[in-house]
């Protein structure tokens, strides 16, 4: 029998309803993997995962990152990054308290950005009527391409935009670790098609993120003026999130949520603080050189 696979009525997201502790076949797990790839962003909801469970099944998508801000790394599951609002005794964050506060797309910077994200939800935060806080929202880039006029479509054609992992855009007093120099030298500058060619699909989707794009190479390597360059990546990047491209997920505990990084940029809702409290797991797995 085909899994239960319950879309969101959204531009994108569904849920899968299975239990992702329990061995996979391959059949089962090629379902899996179809769906994720027609929907963008799919939830395994009432999950019971140990770490091993989760680093498990996310390998079966590809090689695991081992992100770069170590500090808040899973201490004996490397694998595992820590994104949470929760303070030790000594008053130091735990994991990324900010993680994904801008849009975005994730690792985008790499030279082979990650494939997808998998997102365990341990702690929820809600608020004093008992609704969940927190929300992520994803918008379709594929489907914000396809909704281009022609001309923007021919005039993207052979354009790269230049990410910068430096330049990307943190919230105000963010607790986030500077970047050393070392991680800087890391992460160099690296241009991307603007319209990425998703290898699995062959579905073309918009590729940029205002804040860490930082200019746009043309098709003949020269570089488009700064200021027409910033103005395309800020349009394009408005383009996307228009609310008719858009999913805002409400997090349960027991939550496995995943998505597609070549097609589909992400939010988190910071609409909680402390004592309120916050805790995910997160995976990312490492995909290829866009094209």
């Amino acid at each position: 029998m085909p899994i239960p696979i319950t879309r969101s009525g959204a531009a994108l997201g569904a849920e899968i309803d299975v239990d992702l502790a329990r061995p996979l076949d391959d059949a089962t797990f090629g379902e899996i993997r179809d769906a994720f790839h027609d929907n963008i962003v799919v939830c395994f909801r009432g999950q019971e995962l140990t770490e091993a469970q989760h680093i498990a099944f996310s390998r079966r998508f590809g090689e695991l990152e081992v992100h770069i801000v170590k500090k808040y790394l899973l201490p004996g599951h490397p694998e595992i990054l820590l994104v949470s609002n929760i303070k030790n005794p000594a008053g130091e964050h735990i994991g990324l308290a900010d993680a994904g506060f801008t849009w975005h797309s994730d690792v985008s910077y790499r030279r082979c950005p990650s494939r997808c994200s998998l997102l365990y939800a341990k702690e929820v935060p809600h608020g004093p009527d008992g609704v969940a806080l927190g929300d992520t929202v994803f918008a379709n880039c594929i489907a914000a391409y396809e909704a281009l006029p022609a001309a923007m479509r021919q005039r993207l054609a052979g354009l790269k935009a230049v990410h910068r992992y430096a330049s990307r855009r943190r919230v105000e007093n963010s607790p986030r670790p500077k970047l050393t120099a070392a991680q800087i030298a890391e992460t160099p500058d690296i241009a991307r098609p603007i319209v990425r060619t998703h290898p699995y699909t062959g579905r073309k989707a918009i590729y940029v993120t205002a804040g860490e794009c930082v200019g746009i190479t043309l098709e003949n390597g020269e570089a488009m003026p700064e200021d027409e360059a910033l103005d395309l990546i800020a349009e394009l990047d408005a383009h996307c999130i228009k609310p008719e491209f858009l999913y805002r997920h409400s997090w349960r505990v027991g939550d496995l949520l995943m998505w597609d990084n070549a097609t589909a940029m992400h939010l988190a809702i910071c609409d909680y603080a402390l004592p309120q409290r916050r805790l995910m797991h997160r995976t990312t797995v490492i995909g290829s050189e866009p094209f």
